[in-house]
């Protein structure tokens, strides 16, 4: 006879620290999981107790021990269905991250992660040690093996949960958003779906911790590898489907799914990052320097998207250089996005810091920095008066290279661009402007100036930003040499200067803030380079 099983998937949007909060989210939805949708298990993220990732708090014995106290509430808290909850666990050995099955103030089984990632953006060797045993659980009936994250993409886990009798794998995950990540999470889970010969449950979290986001695409893969159930990207929810187990097959409905453009799933990791930056480290509203460039405005879009007009201020910054199109440009856009703009010229600062400098008249790239010194020192000292955060607006093809002024354009809280190379800047503004036409079609068709100087085009000092981003998703993201890149028929003096620069910049980008990461070479984590470093390749 078959039994089935109803299951909710939890993809919820915790905070990193928040024991308490999470705890009680944590209730909730097992509560609602289990009233509404009649659910006999749910499965919460990786570390779910603490939020993903604790870093260094999980070096910290308070932090371990309040993680414990709110595993023990929500344990006694819960009655009548079965709650898989991630949390650290601390033995004699080490500190395991694991995750629990809990049923009826009961833990019935512990699963212990054996794969600890440690590249990129992880760092998880520095606080666990690994656990070597696969977990199966008998629940009504059918027995369900347990992994977490990683182990998902080894076949070691999977293997060993099939050799348990697992009919059914339930995995927690807290896996960041890349741009392709969504291809390869489906392939591994097809792969180690048929090899183990049972359906796998994927439950991620959703939200923005510091630069990185955690997009969701919590889903269901049956035996066969074929993709099932799909909970979407960059949402909340709690998703029910129900599973049958027959002592000949499992059966797990599907249900359509198509995936959405990049381009949208980038725009709303974008808003997202933004929301949950400002919302989670308790700010209000945050303030932008628009130009009338195509950066800034869409840098505002997408504070506006995520944060509402009302919690963002424009703030123009003319100078002796700014071309009466850039004001109109700004005057058109916060117009149609529903927001009055501030002016504040900067000139008489300039004017005086050339003055007490004596620096002649002769325009040189003092000047050029000095200027955009002075918006820093606008923005900053009106953050500081008004407790809005100052979101910076410079793109990853300029952080590369280091097309940006060291406490000038770089000043603020977060980057929202940082890791959007130019061309996808363009990309991203048509996207927007299909929505809805909020950016003027002056900005985007301009071309890109930092207006420093008389008649500038960023194109005077960098390659063309089509053959400027293809070397460096070529370098930065394929971590191609420069005799490699050269050879696929880039200028020579171009790649060199390019990669020059790069190198001259580290010192830059190790005292920028922290941006969106979308990539997995972004500039932050991922990157971890020498500023002293003479390698020429």
């Amino acid at each position: 006879m078959a039994k089935k099983l109803r299951i909710v998937l939890a993809q919820l949007n915790l905070k990193v620290g928040d024991i308490d909060g999470n705890v009680e989210k944590l209730i909730q939805a097992a509560h609602t999981a289990r009233d509404t949708h009649l659910a006999e298990i749910i499965v919460f993220p990786e570390l779910s107790i603490t939020g993903y990732p604790p870093e260094d708090l999980l070096l910290r014995k308070s932090f371990i021990d309040a993680a414990n106290v709110g595993l023990n509430t929500f344990k006694n808290a819960v009655q009548g269905i079965h709650c898989i909850v991630g949390h650290p666990y601390q033995t004699s050995q080490g500190l395991l991250n694991s995750c629990s099955v809990i049923h009826n103030g009961t833990i019935l089984g512990r699963y212990n992660k054996q794969h600890l990632p440690n590249y990129g953006v992880f760092d998880e060797n520095r606080y666990f040690v690994p656990g070597n045993s696969p977990c199966v659980v008998n629940i009504n009936g059918i027995p369900v093996g347990l992994l977490i994250c990683e182990d998902l993409w080894y076949p070691g886990p999977p293997h060993q949960a099939a050799i348990q009798g697992a009919r059914l794998i339930l995995v927690p995950n807290a896996s960041p958003f890349e741009v392709d990540k969504h291809t390869r999470r489906v392939a591994a889970l097809a792969k180690y779906a048929k090899s183990a010969n049972a359906p796998i449950v994927y439950v991620n979290n959703v939200g923005g911790q510091d630069e990185l986001i955690f997009d969701g695409g919590s889903m269901v893969v049956d035996q066969t590898g074929k993709l099932c159930q799909h909970a979407g990207f960059f949402k909340e929810t709690l998703f029910p489907f129900e599973v049958e187990i027959s002592s000949a097959e499992t059966t797990v409905p599907t249900d359509s799914f198509a995936l959405v453009d990049d381009e949208k799933r980038i725009y709303d990791a974008l808003v997202l990052g933004v929301r949950d930056y400002v919302h989670k480290n308790g700010f209000q509203g945050v303030m932008i320097g628009v130009s009338g460039g195509i950066d800034s405005a869409l840098t505002l879009a997408i504070a506006v998207d995520a944060l509402g007009k009302e919690n963002v201020t424009a703030l123009f910054m003319p100078s002796r250089y700014t071309a009466s199109i850039s004001e109109e440009s700004v005057k058109e856009l916060t117009k149609n996005l529903g927001l009055d703009y501030q002016t504040y010229s900067i000139e008489p600062a300039f004017s005086q810091f050339i003055s007490t400098l004596n620096l002649g008249e002769k325009p040189t790239l003092v000047e050029e920095n000095l200027q955009s010194r002075c918006r820093g020192v606008i923005l900053m000292a009106l953050s500081n008066k008004t407790g809005k955060l100052v979101l910076t607006t410079g793109n990853r093809s300029e952080y590369a290279v280091g097309y940006t002024t060291l406490y000038g354009d770089t000043v603020g809280a977060l980057a929202v661009l940082k890791d959007i190379p130019k061309t996808w800047v363009y990309r991203l503004t048509d996207y927007r402007n299909n929505l809805d036409p909020i950016i003027p079609q002056s900005i985007v068709v301009r071309p890109p100036t930092a207006e420093l100087a008389p008649n500038q085009k960023d194109e005077d000092t960098l390659p063309p930003y089509g053959i400027l981003d293809k070397i460096l998703d070529l370098y930065l993201n394929q971590e191609q040499g420069v005799s490699d890149i050269i050879a696929q028929g880039f200028d020579a003096q171009v790649v060199e200067k390019v990669v020059k620069l790069i190198k001259n910049s580290e010192y830059k980008r190790r005292q920028c803030p922290i941006g969106i990461r979308i990539n997995h070479k972004s500039f932050g984590k991922d990157w971890r380079y020498p500023i002293t470093n003479g390698f020429k390749g």
